[in-house]
């Protein structure tokens, strides 16, 4: 049993933790995308469906409008060596000028050398909550990721492969963190602009032909663009998560999308946004007015929703900001029912774990 604890009222961080067993958690994408298993959550009854993501069409209207987070994943792990031989494992956050990026990493020290193929980079400075500057010896960075780089897939998936490659014996754990279908599977079908260190993943179960039937369903498909920063997915360690601040994010939107939302209020039409990156980016417009901008929206119990009326997302992480947008739109209660029917079935959890939608 989940419990739904009333302590603190609904700003209770400890309100936002609740019981799974690890084997739920995924380590690997379905196959194919649309396969992963659906729930379905009725806000205003509670009712629960046990579906399959391929279903979702079936829960969309002619006149609705589908937003979508078109931001792509940079290959941002960078994985070198040290002159010592020793290893450096380095994630790029942000580009500071060209040449220079801040990068989180736990190997790193004021002078410290990283060695790839053909470059190399030192550690200058801390950078406040982004770890270190980093100059590279070569201005085209982007290139480097793009011959070296990996996918920058959550720690807790790395660690949960690699123990499990430990266990059996099957691949060296090292190698875990290397397989050759991360770099097309954490990324949506439909990602155009790059700049993210970590998925939207609500979008990962889209393909192209799921994506085609919902449009011959008349419903519009539209997209913005939120870059998502290492800071979405940051734990909140606050008691009450009103004190937790996360860190901005830049987004835009098209002026066809801010049009198409605006026409879809017009005659009726819900608007859905996939995943809660896209929903922040919508909340973010609704309060501000601008189409481009820097966000550190946190979206909590007591949130008016002005560009949601139903929401596509995965199953998030205990004490995580998306979790609290979740149980901002569904309520917690029926949230946490959902949640608790979840695990008792087996549905995988997080990253490359199944989906929920929110109706």
């Amino acid at each position: 049993m989940i419990e739904i604890r009333e302590q603190g009222g609904r700003f209770d961080a400890e309100a936002y933790d609740f019981p799974y067993s690890e084997a739920l958690v995924a380590t690997s994408p379905a196959e194919p995308r649309d396969a992963s298993r659906l729930l379905v959550l009725n806000r205003a009854t509670g009712a629960l469906s046990h579906e399959t993501f391929r279903d979702v069409p079936s829960h969309l209207i002619a006149g609705d409008c589908l937003v979508l987070n078109r931001t792509k994943v940079l290959p941002a792990r960078l994985v070198g060596r040290k002159p010592t031989g020793g290893k450096a494992d380095l994630l790029l956050l942000r580009e500071v000028e060209p040449g220079a990026w801040t990068a989180l990493s736990s190997d790193l020290k004021a002078g410290t050398r990283v060695l790839w193929d053909g470059a190399e980079a030192v550690a200058e400075k801390p950078c406040a909550d982004e770890g270190w500057i980093v100059r590279f010896s070569t201005t085209d960075v982007r290139g480097l990721m793009e011959r070296v780089g990996l996918p920058p897939l959550p720690p807790y998936i790395l660690k949960k492969r690699k123990r499990a490659a430990a266990e059996t014996g099957a691949a060296p754990a090292p190698e875990a963190d290397r397989q050759p279908q991360d770099k097309a599977r954490y990324q949506t079908v439909y990602a155009k602009e790059e700049g993210s260190v970590a998925a939207p993943t609500a979008g990962l179960h889209f393909t192209q032909a799921l994506l085609a039937e919902i449009r011959a369903r008349g419903v519009a498909v539209h997209e913005v663009t939120l870059h998502v920063g290492h800071g979405t997915f940051q734990p909140i360690t606050a008691a009450d998560v009103r004190e937790h601040r996360m860190k901005s994010e830049w987004y835009q939107i098209p002026k066809e999308t801010a049009k198409a939302l605006s026409q879809c209020r017009e005659r009726g039409g819900r608007v859905i946004p996939v995943g809660t990156t896209a929903t922040r980016t919508l909340e973010s417009f609704a309060l501000n007015g601008k189409r481009e901008a820097w966000t550190d929206i946190f979206i909590r119990p007591g949130h008016e929703f002005k560009y949601a009326d139903a929401l596509i997302t995965n199953f998030h992480q205990p004490r995580s900001t998306p979790l609290v947008l979740a149980s901002a739109f569904a309520g917690r209660e029926r949230l946490w029912t959902a949640y608790e029917a979840a695990v008792a079935k087996g549905y995988r959890l997080y990253s490359f774990g199944d989906a929920m939608l929110i109706v």
